[in-house]
């Protein structure tokens, strides 16, 4: 499975091998919690197949959540306690059936002491997600709640039949605790934005009838 990652893809078949020997694959069902912000962090965990949300509770309301990404095959996390020896900082859970790579921590600096290219790539990884979260951070400080969730829309859909479309494993709860809204609030929106004609709104999907939604404000 390992040769199938990306930042695993120019180890030798020895390198993977050894690799491997100090790592597991666990498959997770759809809701299950991987990690949960506080524990002490020893493995870092990389998607085979299936998508999780990182997210944050409310201290004071465990059923209030903000989502601060998603990930996807390929993706990893539970990385930073290799740079910084602290309990996890967020919770991560399957947004729908999983299989994951586990590694310990002893397996990843293996790893990149075997390949200097994987430290690069985690490094490029981490720039990227910091962009992303100012990205966010500065929507959600700008931006009216219209287009909060229509630029969350256009990031989430994907191609099918020539439409953008967000499904399933995407639900109106996620897409508010991804923007920091209420549910209602949400739903509001997205009942003005489908009479303004940007989208159509299905029972279990949302359709991108209009690109220009990216530029709601």
């Amino acid at each position: 499975m390992l040769q199938v990652i990306p930042f695993f893809s120019n180890l030798s078949t020895n390198q993977l091998a050894s690799i491997g020997a100090h790592s597991a694959i666990r498959a997770y069902d759809r809701g299950a919690v991987i990690l949960r912000e506080g524990e002490v962090a020893d493995s870092v965990y990389v998607v085979i197949a299936g998508q999780v949300k990182v997210y944050m509770e409310d201290k004071a309301d465990s059923t209030r959540e903000v989502i601060l990404k998603t990930l996807h095959a390929g993706d990893f996390f539970g990385e930073l306690p290799l740079f910084d020896p602290a309990p996890r900082n967020a919770s991560v859970a399957a947004l729908e059936p999983c299989q994951m790579q586990v590694l310990s921590y002893r397996a990843f600096e293996r790893a990149i002491r075997q390949s200097p290219d994987i430290a690069h790539h985690v490094m490029t990884t981490l720039a990227g997600r910091l962009r992303h979260a100012n990205q966010k951070i500065g929507r959600l400080a700008l931006m009216g709640i219209s287009g909060r969730v229509s630029r969350t829309l256009m990031e989430l859909a994907i191609m099918s039949n020539g439409r953008r479309v967000v499904g399933e494993p995407f639900t109106q709860k996620d897409l508010a605790s991804m923007i920091g809204a209420s549910r209602e609030m949400v739903n509001r929106t997205l009942h003005d934005l489908e009479q303004e004609g940007f989208i159509s709104v299905g029972r279990r999907s949302i359709t991108i009838l209009d690109d220009r939604l990216a530029l709601q404000n």
